[in-house]
């Protein structure tokens, strides 16, 4: 009998992914149970609309460079574009799989059914997961056998865009019109030449407003509060998560009151798009709300394509009636954008609550109530102003790590206060809303979780050993390679691949003359030796003056 702890992995997309992996560091045996019979998770785009499966639109791009959301020992290819489509997104994560084996890991089209702790939970921690087994049998029928099997520790990585929240208004069942969520817009197909309402202004409800509005006759989206816009082509036609990721500039923000921020970041949006002329304009801050990023929804807005409207206050038979409004809008077809429920029907609501969308987990991964809150983790289930996978990535590692013993978890009392205080501070800062629940600023967080592996980079050490990677550090993009720099399972290759950012940000649009042009950058800035200097003496500056303030 093998002595290695088991782990039991739920979901086989980017996060279930990355937690096989740093399972197999730590030399644990592994079983991820996939509900369909493909890796990817919801990047993986398949027309059919299943019950409990995550999946893109056929036309979604990424929201986050390439560079930015990449796993932190795993960068990828220089000749992918910075904002991949969502088939270069699975080419990616099939790269990454293959790398290290992980579909010999995965049971296919098991459906997870139950997990709930084993017999002897109480003195070992252990769980035990009851799944179907969905595949066919030799004469094409399915197999259907359910099997229960005992783990060490749980991880779960389903995500939280599979359970659609549908709202009800008034007066919808008199609608004659077709009512659909995002979750099920797979293309424009079906809305040719329809006057078509769109509901919802977060990233799913721009996305489908921009995309059905070139074939409608007209397409409305109607948004409760407005929004703030923010653009994937930042300064120099940069992704702008390269230039405003940044640790120099992170720091410098953190200094600058709430107010203050918002105003500056306020002004700069309203310099590309003014958001009181084009009715998106909210009550709240820009950093009161999850990140809403589209470069065309201005561009339909201003060739009337899209029209801006409020709340709907009820349906009639053939339209919509909008706050504001006397007359009927005439609809064909109504798109909910409307977001989803944190759901995990396989756990019991008397282990893990989520009750409003609301979940207490310790910095958003481990339940302090439970007995052994160590072993059941869930993994990426946060909403950063970034991207998702190298927090995901940084929860496995810790997982891991927890379950080896090398590193160990805060009391209860501790845990449970530091959950208080960040739902404290969601309520203070996010409008209410069951989307604001889970939030977190993505390089801060990070770097929390990056102190608990034991991974966060030694930028002291680095500025009198290595100037030129301590540049990078401070003044360039924070990729997640930085978080291999050092600490446990560390990657050779890490420093290389924060020095050469640039060339492969700038890669990609070298395409007009058959061959990527070769660009000396001594350290993926570009900064000269003169700006290095300046760089140089002005960090020290701020990391003392730093030191005086904490």
């Amino acid at each position: 009998m093998s002595s290695k702890l088991r782990i039991g992995i739920i979901g086989a997309g980017c996060a279930g992914a990355t937690a096989c992996k740093a399972c197999l560091e730590e030399g644990y045996d592994v079983v991820v149970y996939e509900k369909t019979g493909h890796t990817g998770g919801l990047w993986r785009y398949h027309e059919d609309d299943v019950d409990g499966v995550a999946s893109v639109a056929k036309s979604t791009i990424i929201n986050t460079s390439k560079e930015m959301q990449s796993y932190s020992d795993y960068p990828p290819p220089a000749d992918f574009p910075n904002y991949m489509h969502n088939t270069k997104m699975v080419k990616y994560f099939d790269g990454y799989n293959q790398t290290f084996g992980f579909n010999r890991y995965v049971r296919f089209r098991h459906d997870v059914l139950k997990v709930e702790p084993n017999d002897d939970y109480e003195s070992t921690g252990r769980w035990k997961i009851t799944a179907r087994d969905n595949n066919k049998n030799n004469d094409g029928n399915g197999d259907g056998q359910e099997s229960t099997e005992v783990f060490d520790g749980v991880m779960v990585c389903t995500g939280h865009h599979v359970r659609p929240l549908v709202p009800t208004f008034r007066d919808q069942h008199l609608f004659k019109g077709r009512i659909s969520h995002t979750h099920s817009y797979k293309t424009s197909e079906g809305y040719t030449d329809k006057r078509v309402v769109v509901v919802g202004i977060g990233n799913s409800g721009g996305d489908a407003a921009v995309e059905v509005a070139t074939v409608a006759a007209q397409t409305y989206l109607s948004t409760r509060r407005g929004t703030w816009v923010v653009y994937r082509v930042g300064p120099n036609g940069k992704p702008v998560d390269t230039v405003v990721s940044r640790r120099i500039n992170n720091f410098l923000l953190n200094l600058l009151p709430y107010n203050m921020k918002c105003n500056l970041m306020e002004n700069k949006l309203n310099k590309v798009v003014d958001h009181n002329d084009y009715q998106l304009k909210p009550k709240h801050r820009v950093l009161a709300q999850h990140i809403m990023i589209n470069d065309t929804l201005p561009n339909r807005i201003l060739s009337g394509t899209v029209i801006v409207k409020g709340d709907i206050e009820r349906f009639t038979e053939t339209g919509i009636i909008f706050e504001g409004d006397t007359e009927e809008t005439p609809c064909d077809a109504v798109v909910l954008a409307t977001g989803y429920h944190v759901s995990f029907p396989f756990i019991s609501q008397e282990l893990i609550p989520t009750d409003g969308n609301r979940i207490e987990l310790y910095k958003y991964a481990f339940a302090p109530k439970l007995s052994h809150p160590k072993t059941l983790a869930f993994i990426g289930l946060i909403q950063p102003i970034g991207a998702i996978m190298p927090i995901a990535e940084l929860q496995c590692r810790w997982f891991a790590l927890l379950m080896a013993n090398k590193v160990r978890l805060p009391s209860r009392q501790s845990m449970l206060a530091n959950i208080d205080q960040r739902l404290r501070d969601m309520r203070h800062r996010y409008y209410d809303s069951s989307r604001h629940t889970i939030q977190v600023d993505w390089l801060d967080f990070m770097d929390d979780l990056a102190e608990q592996v034991g991974c966060k980079p030694k930028l002291w050490t680095y500025l009198f050993t290595d100037p030129t990677l301590w540049r990078a550090l401070v003044f360039g993009p924070c990729a997640p390679y930085q978080y291999r720099l050092n600490g446990p399972h560390s990657w050779p290759g890490a420093r290389q691949a924060l020095l050469t950012i640039d060339e492969r940000i700038e890669a990609p649009l070298q395409t007009r003359y058959g061959k990527v042009a070769k660009k000396q950058i001594a350290s993926g800035l570009g900064l000269s030796t003169g700006m290095f200097a300046i760089s140089f003496i002005v960090g020290i500056l701020l990391f003392l003056f730093y030191s005086q303030i904490v």
